[in-house]
Parts: structure tokens; C-alpha cells; sequence
């Protein structure tokens, strides 16, 4: 039985917070029309003057993380010498996978390649044969590209920073703030560190309300196609109140009971999917498609990375790769709280390496088997793929697509089992994140900050809710693009500050140590 006196919550967080979300979300509600005009305004004009910074943001994120894996820093455990992980690997990587990737994997791994298809990059034009050859090849590698080591980069900078900052210098609470105040001295404690941390919270919202708004529809659509349902807008709002029921339980019960659970059941679904479609389908078309692929993304890595198109100006870097990195920065701060929260006992290392390179192949499987199938269909003849998700868009591409594979029936029920639970556990993990983080923080230093009380969980889950159905009535990608480009562009700044604030302390700590040592020295106490 919980305790009714809890942790107290930091009302300066919680309430502009809420505030500013309740306020967003009535005017897409009220306004839709008059919303979306000034959304695609402001979407335009932010991917069109900050399209460069966003992506020099992701390659250097990059190289950063490439550099600190196998530098002396490397060797730092986060926690004590003699501290094993919390979690085992395999539930831990689940944990970091599931909540860092929702249903939307599931939605772009198929529709990202047919868009490429119909608007491909590089100056290459669809139509001709040689086009819709060079469209189709690239089609898989850009989405390996936006899905890959870039993104798991972005979300690793502020992990580092955070579980640093509590597990080696004790720090008192799991904040944003708290994770600059290498640089910032006292000045996190105030103004600026509460902007910060207000920032973190937004970011959050937006990229999760994102999440929602492309799963939601997806699911939908699922539904309708194997039941033959009406899709409407009834159908999304119980789609959103069944999830708010089904996930405000795992919210309630908590990180090991909840999320860990659905985590290490996701995983099993979701690969025996993979594995069902790969076995299903020209498994050998498939195989040869995914690593040419692969070989064609490794080859213009650097050319994707900082791509602007500053002559033909044709809009694809703008609308697809800064609207993927706003989007992995606007989901940082989820996995910087949440993966800090579940790394303690590992290596710094362990957890670099962990995100990058496992994050990235899991995602990685998604794009090569659905994305590969999919593109097969197109090429094949079997299905006009590409008509259909003109005509008819992207969820029903994706629908007609399991359509064509053995047991139909089975295989809509195993997708909406594991859309479900795929975005339940990135909601989950928003929803707890949030409430963790609103808590007010404790005086003494301590890595056991205290958990948030059930009934505050449940208060960041139905905002959650609420903010995708305003997200949903004002419909179309441009409204989830710039909702993760406004808080995205700021947490650039922010994730400079944690990343030099990590440096700084990780050099006080254990300049003068020899890396044999690094491991064996006590954590700094303060």
C-alpha cells in the first residue's frame, strides 16, 4: 500500500507546464483551421533558417559519442565500484528500445521508403527506369540514415550528462539543470536552470504528443482492417481512452512492474513479426535489397549528415532530416531521464555503445524487413503500393501491405497487439519521466530520489492524451513536424551545456587517474 504523504512536486515546473500544454492544446482543439495555418508558417520558416544547426547538431553529436565509448571516460561505471547493473541486459536494452522507438518505427519503416519512392532524394527523378531503380535503392538507405546511429547519438548526449551527475557526483535529482551545473554553477539553481528544465518538459510533450499522433491513426486503421469498423474520429478517441486505461495501469504499478514488463513482452512480438514477414516474403530479395542499402547509406553518410540542397532547393533535407533530428532532440529528454534512470551499475561505455549500436540494428531490422517487403510489392506488381498510399495514405498502405501475407487475420492481431504496447511504452515512459521529474529536489545529495506518487503519473498520462487528440484534430504531419522543430531547436543549446558540463567534471574526477584506476576510484563526494 502507497504511503498518501509522497514526495512534494516543484509547483514552478509543474504549473507552467501544464499551463502552457492545457493552453496549446484548447487552441488546436477550438481553432483547428486558424491552427494549422500557423503551424505550417511557423514549420516552414524554422526547418528553412535552422535546417544546418540541426544537422551539424546530429553529426556532432555523433562523433562525440563515437570519441567518448572508446576514450578513458569510457571506463566510468555509473554508481559505485562494486555496483552491479539494475537490470539485465536484455530487459534493459528492451527498455531503452521500446521507449525510445514507438508504433511510429512500425508506420515510417513502410511509408518512409514509398514516399522516397513517389519524391526521391538527390536530384533523382522518379519515372524513368533508371529513376524509379535509383529511387528504390535509396529509398531503404535514407531511412536507415534517419533511424540509425545519428538519432541513438542525440538521445545519448543528456543520458550521459544526467546519470553522471547523479550516480558519480551525487547529485540530488535527475534534472536537466542539475546536468549543467558544470558550466552554470549556482546559476542552475535559479532562473536559468528552471528554464532548462522547463524546456526538457516541453520537449517531452512534443515529441511524445508526436508519437501519439502517428500511432494513434495507425492503429486505427488496423482495426478498421480487421474488423471492418468505420475509421472516424470516434474510433481515435477510444483508441486514445483505451490507452489511457490499459498504460495509466502500467504508469500506476510503476517502472519495474509496468514498463519493464511490457518492454521484455514487446520484444518478443515485435521480432517474431519480423520474422513471420522476412520468412513469408522473398526472403532472399529482401536480404539483397537491405544490404545493398545499408552499403549505399555507409557511402553517402557524410553527404546525408549535412545535406542542405542550398541550389535546387527541392525541400527534402528540410521536411525529412530536420524534421527526424528536431525530433530525436525533442525525445531527448525522455531518454535522458528515463535510460540515467534504469543505467546505474553500467559503464559509461556500456551505455554509449548499448544505445548506439543495439538501438540503431534494432531499428535497423524494421526498415529491412518491413521496408524491403514493402518495396518488393511495389516493384513486383503483387500490390500497387505506391497508388494506394497516394490515394489513400500511409496507414492503409501498411494495412494492405499485411494483407498479402499468410493468415492475414493473425497478423492484424499481432500488429495491433504490438502497436499497442510499442507506443504504450514509449507513453509509459513519458508519462513516469514527466511525473519523475516535476518532484521537488531533495536537499541532501542522493541517487535515490524518491519515486512520484501514483495519482501525479496519472495526471502527466491524461495530459499526454489530451495534447495528441489536439495534435490529431488539427490532423496532418506538418502539425507533429512542428511540434518537435519549436522544442527541438532550443535543446541544442541546452545539450552543449550538458555535454561541456560533463567534460568539465569527468576531467575534475579523474584527470590524474590512470585508466586501470578509473574503474576502482571511488565515486566523487561533494
Amino acid at each position: 500500500m502507497e504511503k498518501i504523504k509522497g514526495p512534494k512536486i516543484d509547483m514552478t515546473l509543474a504549473v507552467p507546464t501544464l499551463a502552457v500544454t492545457l493552453a496549446v492544446a484548447l487552441c488546436l482543439i477550438i481553432a483547428p483551421d486558424r491552427s494549422a495555418s500557423v503551424i505550417n508558417t511557423l514549420l516552414g520558416f524554422l526547418t528553412n533558417q535552422f535546417g544546418w544547426l540541426f544537422e551539424i547538431a546530429g553529426l556532432g553529436a555523433l562523433l562525440f559519442c563515437l570519441w567518448l565509448s572508446f576514450s578513458r571516460y569510457g571506463r566510468i561505471k555509473l554508481g559505485g565500484r562494486e555496483e552491479k547493473p539494475v537490470h539485465s541486459t536484455i530487459t534493459w536494452f528492451a527498455m531503452l528500445f521500446c521507449t525510445g522507438i514507438g508504433t511510429t518505427l512500425f508506420y515510417w519503416s513502410v511509408a518512409e521508403p514509398l514516399s522516397y519512392l513517389m519524391g526521391p532524394p538527390n536530384g533523382v527523378i522518379p519515372g524513368s527506369e533508371f529513376g524509379q531503380a535509383a529511387a528504390g535503392e535509396f529509398a531503404l538507405s535514407y531511412g536507415f540514415f534517419h533511424w540509425g546511429f545519428t538519432a541513438w547519438a542525440l538521445y545519448i548526449i543528456p543520458t550521459i550528462a544526467i546519470a553522471y551527475s547523479v550516480y558519480v557526483r551525487k547529485q540530488s535529482a535527475f534534472r536537466f539543470s542539475i546536468a549543467c551545473q558544470g558550466v552554470l554553477k549556482e546559476h542552475s539553481k535559479g532562473v536559468l536552470g528552471k528554464i532548462i528544465d522547463v524546456l526538457a518538459l516541453f520537449g517531452i510533450f512534443g515529441a511524445t504528443m508526436a508519437s501519439i499522433g502517428t500511432g494513434v491513426p495507425l492503429l486505427a486503421e488496423l482495426v478498421h482492417g480487421l474488423f471492418g469498423w468505420e475509421n472516424n474520429f470516434a474510433m481515435t478517441v477510444g483508441i486514445i481512452i483505451v490507452w489511457l486505461a490499459l498504460f495509466g495501469t502500467s504508469v500506476y504499478l510503476g517502472l519495474e512492474k509496468g514498463i519493464a514488463r511490457l518492454s521484455d513482452i514487446n520484444l518478443v512480438i515485435s521480432y517474431g513479426l519480423l520474422l513471420i514477414v522476412l520468412l513469408a516474403g522473398p526472403t532472399m530479395y529482401i536480404l539483397n535489397l537491405g544490404t545493398n542499402s545499408i552499403g549505399l547509406m555507409f557511402d553517402n553518410f557524410l553527404r546525408m549528415s549535412l545535406w542542405t540542397d542550398p541550389i535546387a532547393a527541392g525541400g527534402f533535407p528540410q521536411g525529412w532530416t530536420t524534421f527526424y533530428f528536431a525530433w530525436w532532440l525533442a525525445f531527448g529528454p525522455v531518454m535522458g531521464l528515463f535510460v540515467a534512470k534504469v543505467s546505474r551499475g553500467r559503464t559509461i561505455k556500456q551505455v554509449v555503445l548499448g544505445e548506439l549500436l543495439a538501438g540503431t540494428m534494432g531499428c535497423w531490422l524494421y526498415f529491412f524487413v518491413f521496408g524491403g517487403y514493402g518495396i518488393s510489392l511495389e516493384f513486383s506488381g503483387k500490390l500497387a503500393l505506391s497508388e494506394i498510399f497516394a490515394a489513400s495514405g500511409g496507414n492503409t498502405a501498411i494495412v494492405e501491405v499485411l494483407k498479402t501475407l499468410p493468415l492475414p487475420g493473425f497478423i492484424l492481431i499481432l500488429a495491433i497487439v504490438n502497436g499497442f504496447i510499442f507506443s504504450g511504452t514509449s507513453y509509459d515512459s513519458a508519462a513516469y519521466t514527466l511525473a519523475f521529474s516535476t518532484l521537488k529536489v531533495q536537499e541532501e545529495k542522493s541517487e535515490n530520489q524518491e519515486e512520484p506518487a501514483r495519482w501525479w503519473r496519472l495526471v502527466w498520462a491524461g495530459m499526454l492524451a489530451f495534447g495528441a487528440l489536439g495534435l490529431l484534430m488539427v490532423g496532418g504531419l506538418s502539425s507533429l513536424q512542428t511540434a518537435c522543430v519549436v522544442v527541438g531547436l532550443p535543446l541544442i543549446f541546452v545539450f552543449v551545456i550538458m555535454t561541456i558540463s560533463f567534460l568539465k567534471w569527468a576531467k575534475e574526477d579523474f584527470g590524474a587517474a590512470s585508466d586501470k584506476e578509473i574503474l576502482f576510484i571511488e565515486t566523487k563526494e561533494e
